[in-house]
């Protein structure tokens, strides 16, 4: 199992849906768990976007500032987690899905300086004690500064880039600061351009390790919460995503095992008491 970071880049490359549609399509074994945690500094989406507000902002990473003050984090932890199995039958192959909501605002990062490394910790013991997989959205901004722990610490760490002129620009730079601060890095391509993927490996100089289709409407489902068209799950999207889940996975896991043969893991223990 692993513990993966997705960072974005300028050019909208739609970190936070697509991690959204890798979150509900990832395999799953018999009492695992996936949790994607929203640790991007800007400021989370889903509980607005997918969620369209109807939980408010009662749930998220704000909370856990005060729980690490006063020595509660682990328990707060799986407080703040959300569920996002339906109550029909077609949905309960999600109950294993959760979701860890970002700050509602930018303004409240600057609380959460020490919350990094707890959290990080949180989801190392998480990983290595049951097994869970976690994703990291870490939106723009999240791989840089206090928050960056997050891709230093992680089994691997992701580069969501659209195939377009603007994004690829953009992306270079991202991509080289990341490889000086963590090593190999991947990519996860959203194929809207023109730009075939052996094209954008040789422009980014690294491997694009998966793709996703451009596809605004089923999309919008993940990032606006707009009703699901039938059949969404086998939608092209989705099905890409559960392709996609399993080869970001399988890169994981030998990155993982060249960096540490042991399989002692990356900075595990810690504080956390899986659930």
């Amino acid at each position: 199992m692993a513990v993966i970071a997705l960072a974005g880049c300028s050019g909208a490359p739609g970190v936070t849906t697509s991690a959204l549609a890798l979150l509900l399509s990832w395999p799953l074994q018999a009492e695992r768990k996936m949790i994607l945690a929203e640790c991007d500094p800007d400021g989370g989406a889903v509980l607005h976007g997918l969620l369209q507000g109807t939980l408010g902002d009662r749930y998220g990473l704000r909370n856990l500032s005060v729980a690490a003050r006063k020595g509660e984090f682990s328990d707060a932890f799986w407080r703040q987690l959300i569920d996002l199995r339906g109550d029909d039958g077609a949905q309960q192959a999600l109950r294993d899905r959760l979701l860890l909501p970002g700050i509602t605002d930018a303004s409240q990062a600057a609380r959460l300086g020490s919350v990094w490394k707890i959290l990080m910790q949180m989801f190392r013991g998480i990983e290595a004690e049951s097994g869970h997989d976690v994703l990291i959205d870490l939106g723009r901004r999240g791989a840089y500064g206090p928050s960056a722990v997050m891709v230093e610490q992680a089994d691997a760490v992701f580069v969501v880039v659209r195939n377009t002129l603007r994004c690829l620009q953009a992306a270079e730079g991202r991509v080289r600061a990341l490889e000086e601060s963590v090593g190999d890095v991947g990519v996860l391509m959203i194929n809207e351009g023109p730009y075939p993927a052996g094209e954008v490996q040789r422009v980014l100089q690294v491997p694009v390790i998966a793709t996703l289709p451009f596809a605004p409407k089923d999309a919008r489902v993940l990032s606006d919460g707009v009703e699901q068209p039938r059949h969404f799950t086998r939608s092209p999207l989705m099905k890409a995503a559960q392709r996609s889940s399993a080869l970001l996975a399988q890169y994981a896991a030998r990155r993982r095992m060249r960096l540490d043969p042991r399989g002692s893991g990356a900075a595990g223990g810690g504080v956390s008491h899986a659930r």
